[in-house]
């Protein structure tokens, strides 16, 4: 079996349920002779100790991230965009994976490579795991630089998921030019301002 046969690449996505950002996907192909010790579904390890497994994925693996930003969701749907995103993450992988993994019950098309789809993935597949820890990292950090540019709307705090205090702050400030404006939520807070 060739080198390439051999590579096989984990994906998983970030964001599909926030008002506000992108949907961030990681593809990445893990390195057999270098194992990272707990690996798996990002939303119930730490921030702390994503942080850190985020670290050695990205020292010790390769890594592939594709985003769709806001206004791609808006056009395309919420689905289409994270199969968009997932398919970028896997042609920004910098090797060519001989088969793809993916977290879900879908497959993005295009991909260059075989794939398939296992529902709670990031559980059970260690690949698929550091994509998810990926994700996840990115994502927050790209919210953590969207609270600076947009104050009063607590992106550090609940990365622009529903959370009360997200919901309140878009009814008194509006939307912002990264919110989702397709989302019934952003909506129906732009259709209340212009009442």
């Amino acid at each position: 079996m060739s080198m390439l046969q051999t590579l096989i690449a984990g994906v998983d996505e970030a964001g599909r349920g926030p008002l506000a950002g992108p949907v961030v996907a990681a593809a990445v192909i893990l390195d057999p002779a270098r194992p990272i010790i707990g690996l798996g579904d990002s939303k119930v390890i730490s921030e702390k100790r994503r942080a850190s497994l985020a670290l050695q994925i990205r020292h010790c693996a390769w890594v592939g991230v594709g985003i769709a930003e806001p206004e791609e969701i808006d056009r395309l749907n919420i689905l289409q965009a994270t199969m968009t995103a997932m398919a970028r993450a896997v042609r920004n992988l910098p090797r060519l994976p001989g088969h793809v993994l993916v977290d879900g019950n879908r497959v993005p098309e295009g991909l260059p490579c075989p794939a398939e789809a296992i529902i709670k993935g990031d559980a059970s597949e260690a690949a698929i795991g550091a994509a998810s820890i990926i994700a996840k990292t990115v994502r927050d950090g790209l919210m953590l630089h969207a609270a600076l540019r947009f104050p009063g709307y607590g992106f550090e705090a609940h990365k622009g998921y529903p959370s009360a205090i997200h919901r309140n702050a878009l009814i008194a400030l509006g939307p912002c030019p990264i919110h989702r404006f397709s989302y019934a939520p952003v909506r129906a807070a732009l259709e209340k301002r212009q009442a």
